[in-house]
């Protein structure tokens, strides 16, 4: 059925094929570090306060549980990947337009609601066709996906540069372009057949009702809280301390580049190692990083803490999904990963942005990153109880 199963692919395609999809995560990863980087800073400068940008930001997490969910049937219905990112890309350029006029703080949740029901299914797709294509091109899922997080830090510290001398008015300039640089190389993506992900319901309720796959992802929920909290609100932590829209964009940059040589150790040697007290340790590093953003006052060494990013995150999101792979069975393997990405990115951001920008407004800078070391500290107590205690 596909090209690639009769004869296999020829090494000119192979190495198109390859060369298309590094371009396109370069590309769609760079309007994501302008979504998370500076579009916070943009409605600080239009006027909005902590609270109402934290209201805008868990839009996106609420909007995305039902979003993933529906674009995951529509790719199995119509087995198509690649239409479905090209569509949801000319839906983003259409929302960012409307942000121009928009000035009205109900409209522009609106607007940004429509924006992320568009945005948030662009990540678990474009892995799905990327895990897809490795398989026919031979090439491992990290040699594609790192260029993903080449665009957005390399993208994420150019954006700084350029707002710092232009001013905040071309942040959305600035998504449409990238916007539009990405729908371009979606036309050069191709669709690959496999065991495409398909969502069962009746998977779900399976697993919900083991206690063991419940208390993994309350632990989820709470790290990820922390994570969402410090990653929806470091632009605006940074910016009260006084730094500049390119310092904003040297701490994305130190934690995307950070994250790369830590992802590509992890999937080479992790595996030597056991996943729970490996959850503990980057639960612990996650609650140093914040703690150190709750008592420094200068924004180059909060920026540094950025760096850190490589041994929380880094170990945390591919061994927590290592670890899910052998708690849950193969054949509700996709029903557990659309598990853990509601918790990961809808529940935890939702929890985040509203509660996590009340908190920061009204209790200061210093409260709201000690939250975030509390809740990592937990999760890692919580991780090294179940390695101790728990049969696994």
């Amino acid at each position: 059925m596909d090209h690639s199963d009769s004869a296999g692919p020829s090494a000119a395609s192979v190495k198109r094929d390859t060369l298309s999809l590094r371009g396109f995560s370069f590309a769609m990863y760079a309007t994501q570090a302008l979504l998370i980087s500076y579009i916070p800073l943009y409605f600080m400068d239009q006027g909005f306060s902590a609270h109402q940008i934290g209201i805008i930001y868990s839009t996106g997490p609420f909007i995305s549980i039902f979003a993933n969910l529906l674009l995951g049937m529509a790719s199995d219905r119509f087995q198509t990947i690649k239409k479905l990112l090209t569509l949801l890309l000319f839906g983003q350029l259409a929302m960012l337009s409307l942000l121009f006029p928009a000035q009205h703080f109900a409209l522009i949740c609106l607007v940004m609601t429509a924006f992320y029901f568009f945005q948030t299914p662009m990540n678990p797709l474009s892995d799905s066709l990327i895990l897809l294509a490795s398989e026919h091109i031979k090439t491992p899922y990290a040699l594609i996906r790192i260029f993903g997080s080449l665009g957005f830090a390399i993208s994420a510290y150019l954006f700084g540069l350029i707002l710092k001398a232009y001013g905040s008015d071309w942040t959305l300039p600035i998504g449409i372009c990238t916007i539009s640089i990405t729908i371009v190389l979606s036309f050069f993506l191709k669709d690959y057949r496999g065991s495409t992900r398909k969502i069962e319901f009746s998977g779900f309720f399976k697993l919900l009702r083991k206690p063991e796959v419940l208390y993994f992802f309350f632990i989820i929920l709470l790290v990820s809280i922390s994570h969402r909290m410090n990653e929806s609100f470091l632009a605006v932590a940074l910016r009260d301390m006084g730094a500049s829209d390119s310092q904003v964009g040297l701490a994305w940059l130190f934690s995307a580049i950070s994250e790369i040589p830590v992802l590509f150790l992890m999937g080479k040697y992790g595996h030597k190692f056991k996943e729970l007290p490996l959850l503990a340790f980057a639960c612990l590093m996650y609650m140093l990083r914040f703690w150190l953003a709750s008592v420094l006052d200068d924004p180059r060494l909060v920026l540094s803490t950025q760096l850190m990013h490589s041994v929380s995150f880094g170990i945390y999101f591919s061994t927590a999904l290592r670890y899910l792979s052998q708690l849950i069975p193969d054949e509700y393997r996709s029903s557990g990963q659309a598990v853990y990405a509601v918790v990961w990115s809808g529940l935890a951001g939702l929890i985040s942005g509203t509660a996590g920008g009340y908190i920061f407004e009204h209790f200061g800078r210093s409260s709201f990153y000690q939250i975030g070391a509390v809740l990592a500290l937990l999760s890692a107590v919580l991780f090294l109880c179940k390695h101790i205690f728990g049969q696994k």
